[in-house]
């Protein structure tokens, strides 16, 4: 079983930035593909961005990119989003995700969530 804890939330005017954390324990992290996915007021949950297991690849939604930049610390098992620029629409609850697999999927793992805020 492999349990994500987010940290690093909270409110901030826009244009400026935030840097998210998750924390995993069980499994191992080392080998697994991890990503962050968001959900605004109202909306569905949708990709944000991915790193691959080893940290060499990532891929990033159009929305963010340029902006929010993925990386990983195996040693640490965590997972960082660093969020620059942000705007209002970047306001939602972000969330953590593996595959618990090299590859990238559909995630089988979800940690609880960090609400982000941006105002104007």
């Amino acid at each position: 079983q492999v349990r994500l804890v987010e940290s690093g939330g909270g409110l901030v005017q826009a244009g400026g930035s935030l840097r998210l954390s998750c924390a995993a324990s069980g499994g191992a992290f080392s080998t697994y593909a991890m990503g962050w996915f968001r959900q605004g007021p109202g909306k569905e949950r949708e990709f944000v961005t991915r790193i691959s297991w080893t940290g060499v690849s990532t891929s990033y939604a159009d929305s963010v990119k340029g902006r929010f930049t993925i990386s990983r610390d195996n040693a640490k098992k965590t997972v960082y989003l660093q969020m620059n620029s942000l705007k209002p629409e970047d306001t939602a609850v972000y969330y953590c995700a593996t595959t618990a697999t090299t590859g990238w999927g559909n995630p089988r793992y979800w940690g609880q969530g960090t609400q982000v805020t941006v105002s104007s």
